[in-house]
């Protein structure tokens, strides 16, 4: 059984980033994954793959951070409150080479019904310049796969949200740098 959150504590001098993500799985079960390098301007280090999501701005909520980004990237409109609780944190100290401290990244469930078609038009420049594909992944294929995908024991997570095991409380995954 995977750990859930029991405690709210921030490092000392607070996170140094924090991100709000989405799990979005459409009608069939499949994940939206983005394909980034491993490290900034570094294609040279190989790449991962990790959900859509980014920066919670200055006084943001998290839900309406999440939502921004998904519309950002993705062009999928949603309302911050139909993004429910977060269902995942992962956090630990990361040198992303512009910038390094401690990062925590929250992530929310979105379903879609039947496909959805990705429209990356709102993506910000550097969004552009960094992702390099976007795939829908089965809970089989990420099992499978050799490639880095983050966040870390996301097949399991995915499982259980896909069995409607829903936790009660963000479950706690393991950081992935």
């Amino acid at each position: 059984m995977r750990r859930t959150l029991r405690s709210g504590h921030e490092p000392e001098g607070g996170y140094r980033r924090r991100s709000a993500r989405v799990l979005l799985v459409d009608g069939s079960g499949r994940i939206l994954m983005f394909r980034f390098p491993r490290a900034f301007k570094r294609p040279d280090l190989g790449h991962c793959w990790i959900t859509p999501g980014g920066g919670v701005g200055e006084g943001e909520e998290l839900a309406v951070a999440a939502a921004r980004e998904l519309r950002e990237e993705t062009g999928l409109v949603v309302a911050p409150e139909e993004l429910g609780s977060t269902v995942a944190v992962t956090s630990g100290y990361a040198d992303l080479g512009w910038s390094r401290g401690v990062f925590r990244d929250d992530f929310f469930l979105h379903r879609v019904a039947g496909t959805y078609e990705v429209d990356t038009s709102g993506q910000e420049p550097q969004e552009r310049s960094q992702i390099t594909a976007h795939r829908w992944w089965t809970p089989e294929d990420l099992a499978a796969t050799d490639e880095a995908v983050y966040p870390l024991e996301l097949v399991p997570l995915l499982t259980d949200l896909l069995a409607g095991r829903v936790p009660a409380e963000p479950v706690r995954l393991p950081w992935h740098h």
